[in-house]
């Protein structure tokens, strides 16, 4: 199997281990010297970066939360000056405010490198030809995808989202070998494939590189089995560095998370600690390599754990488990990010007041969609039939400029929507039903 980095993929438990406590130290005292909200947190908790001697000692540290980066925004986070940032990427905004992150030069060389990572053990190399669906923009997962592609020195396609029948008309016509997309849009393309009647043994896919949203063992032997290639699981945040933090080598046998860029640790999601290895809990990460904008045990909300076993392939990182759920409110709606509150602020500004609400998510034609179903209020009733669809588009209109999607809204009889000790369950997620 190919190796990108074999120095640091392949390195001893123990020599890993060192390299990770210099570059902890060289970042906490980076962030102490640069971000007031570090030297605060620091000072708070009479913490110096000379205290940290040993890896055990970054449980001396408190955590770092979105709320942290929302009112720092936009860039109260960053450890260098601006002149010295050369990219600027950020979060969709769960709020009317989005998390922005930024990149230095050498940033930017070291991502494309980490990204390569897991291109490479997915089976890419240089005679590929790679064909980005991920929407390119402020969110960082196409350019983090393309900028590792060229690294590995493969020809790079930048389709972005949809028109899936040009997508496949350049999958033929560019012989397109690594397909790059949410695992839920290349069973959209599988179908298309199907109905205009391609033989998928007529396309050159080999590879397909999947992320931007959980997905089963289930999706993987159909998206394997209906466009015959070999499907491999990513895993990136945006907050730490986009895609490049952890990837699937051909065993498939967990994603390999690059420890000696990202110091990863498991902590039970109510209380805060650590839990012992091998257990499942949140997952926690402090940058090692960032230089714009380093993050000290960022928690992510992700839960799944690790396997610190040696791989098959060689490489000697450990292992993450592939993301089944969180453990906050969020939901990933085609690769976007999205909070019950976001929701819920777009229909208390459009209706100007509490409005009974309920999310249901589902996938539809392996395509995830979201449903808002309102109560009619006596408010509502009381608008004529013409401004209540005035009313639903507003509200269309409010959520999508907010999330970035689109989303359908229906109105239902007052007191319809189920309740449980008279609260109703804001969220009916049916892809775990």
């Amino acid at each position: 199997m190919n190796i990108w980095d074999k120095t640091h993929e392949c390195m001893s438990r123990d020599e890993l281990e060192q390299l990770q406590l210099e570059r902890l130290q060289a970042t906490v005292n980076r962030v102490y010297k640069n971000v007031t909200h570090y030297r605060k947190i620091f000072n708070d908790a009479d913490i110096i970066s000379e205290d940290i001697r040993s890896l055990s000692d970054l449980t001396r540290m408190p955590f770092t939360v979105k709320d942290d980066l929302r009112v720092n925004y936009p860039y109260g986070m960053f450890a260098v000056p601006l002149r010295e940032v050369v990219r600027i990427h950020s979060s969709s905004g769960t709020t009317s405010k989005p998390i922005v992150m930024g990149y230095t030069k050498n940033d930017i060389k070291i991502w494309s490198n980490l990204v390569a990572r897991f291109m490479t053990a997915a089976g890419v190399t240089h005679d590929d030809v790679v064909q980005i669906t991920f929407r390119y923009g402020l969110f960082t997962g196409a350019f983090g995808v393309h900028y590792g592609a060229e690294a590995i020195g493969a020809s790079v396609i930048p389709m972005g989202t949809g028109n899936t029948d040009k997508q496949i008309m350049i999958m033929q016509d560019y012989k397109t070998t690594a397909l790059v997309s949410t695992s839920s849009y290349a069973i959209a393309l599988a179908d298309r494939i199907e109905q205009l009647g391609i033989d998928p043994k007529s396309l050159s896919l080999k590879v397909g590189l999947f992320g931007g949203e959980p997905w089963s063992e289930k999706m993987r032997e159909e998206i394997e089995s209906r466009l015959l290639l070999s499907a491999t699981d990513n895993y990136g945040v945006s907050e730490v560095i986009g895609p490049g933090v952890a990837g699937e080598c051909l065993c498939k046998k967990g994603m390999h998370i690059y420890e000696d860029a990202f110091l990863p640790e498991i902590i039970d999601p109510e209380t805060g600690d650590v839990l012992p290895l091998g257990s499942e809990g949140e997952l926690v990460l402090t940058t090692l390599t960032r230089e714009a904008f380093p993050m000290i045990r960022y928690r992510t909300g992700d839960i799944t754990s690790l396997d610190y076993a040696p791989c098959e392939c060689g490489r000697t990182l450990a292992r993450m488990k592939k993301i089944a759920r969180r453990s906050d409110d969020m939901l990933i709606i085609r690769g976007v990010n999205v909070y019950p509150s976001q929701i819920e602020d777009a229909l208390f500004s459009v209706a100007q007041g509490e409005t009974p609400y309920l999310i249901v998510v589902e996938r539809k034609n392996a395509m995830d969609s979201m449903e808002i179903v309102v109560e009619v209020t006596d408010k509502i009733f009381s608008l004529e039939l013409q401004k209540q669809r005035s009313f639903l588009e507003a509200i269309k209109k409010r959520i999508a400029s907010v999330t970035g999607i689109n989303v359908d809204v229906r109105l239902v009889e007052s007191k319809s929507i189920p309740r449980q000790k008279g609260k109703i369950a804001r969220v009916l997620d049916k892809r775990n039903i």
